[in-house]
């Protein structure tokens, strides 16, 4: 049963209070609090970042740093950051979105958490505040390997090119449900040509994981139909051609080298290993809105 809930002034003040024994930290809420009203939560204590000075939005020239504590709906109303806002529209409904936090979404178990899929793609980095200081991480490291005891205090990334985030979120419902598949990719894509790109999914794995095989199907070296037959490329193939059909549809066949789903009530493992390949071929045509299954 819940005993108590702290709320410290910073995050170094709350690390205190992350010692003992049935304790979480408390962002937004949207996935403790149903358990600890429901009584599964096993939790006697909350720290409460609510007073941690970390909801502020900083844009620089190209830069962004987002507080842990900023809220979702915050970023689906900036308009600077109208990058991310495919990806905000497609996290629950309204309600849940004014309370669930940046720093939350990142915690958020597998199929949750579509934005620290974007953030992924969008190779950004995250700073902790721990007992042994302040560190920053590339989040992909992060997702990784995270530390006990720490406390996610900022996330910063390069907005990105107009267009060159592609986000598609594939679910049961169109609001209020989580992932069968979410793709984001970040394409830097010149003369028509995609020079390098980074691919991130969601609802595939224990976490929001890279393609890596998917990346190599596009960047530098645009794939054709024969040459996923095996037949060698010639140096006409390789010479630069855009983001054809052929090329989408061989970054989503080779995005499954790098997957690991599980059943879970949304979609079964071999259903997500199935449909991945359409979806990462629609994210990197652009079509970005989230649609039912």
């Amino acid at each position: 049963m819940l005993e108590a809930v702290a709320r410290p002034q910073s995050a170094r003040l709350a690390l205190p209070s992350l010692k003992g024994r049935q304790v979480a930290i408390l962002a937004g809420g949207t996935l403790i609090i149903p358990a600890v009203n429901a009584g599964t939560s096993g939790l006697r204590t909350l720290v409460s970042l609510d007073r941690s000075g970390l909801s502020a939005i900083r844009i620089g020239k190209d830069r962004v740093t987002l507080g842990a504590m900023v809220r979702l709906a915050a970023i689906g109303r900036e308009p600077a950051l109208a990058a991310l806002h495919p990806v905000i529209s497609a996290i629950g409904h309204p309600t849940l979105r004014n309370s669930a936090t940046v720093g939350g979404n990142l915690f958020a178990p597998a199929p949750y958490g579509d934005l620290a899929v974007a953030l992924l793609a969008l190779d950004a980095s995250v700073t902790t505040e721990g007992p042994a200081g302040s560190a920053t991480r590339r989040l992909e490291a992060w997702l990784a390997e995270r530390h006990e005891g720490e406390i996610v205090t900022h996330l910063r990334f390069t907005l990105p090119a107009p267009g060159a985030l592609r986000f598609r979120k594939a679910m049961r419902r169109t609001h209020n449900s989580a992932a069968i598949v979410t793709v984001a990719a970040l394409l830097d894509i010149q003369d028509g040509t995609v020079r390098a790109s980074r691919i991130a999914l969601g609802g595939v794995g224990p976490r929001p994981l890279r393609a890596p095989s998917a990346e190599a199907a596009l960047a530098g070296r645009p794939l054709t139909e024969a040459a996923l037959a095996g037949r060698p490329l010639t140096e006409a193939a390789l010479a630069g051609r855009p983001l054809t059909e052929a090329t989408v549809r061989a970054a989503g066949e080779a995005a499954r080298a790098d997957i690991r789903p599980v059943d879970d009530a949304y979609a079964s493992a071999w259903y997500r290993r199935q449909v991945l390949p359409v979806h990462v071929r629609r994210a990197l045509l652009g079509e970005t809105s989230g649609s039912p299954e």
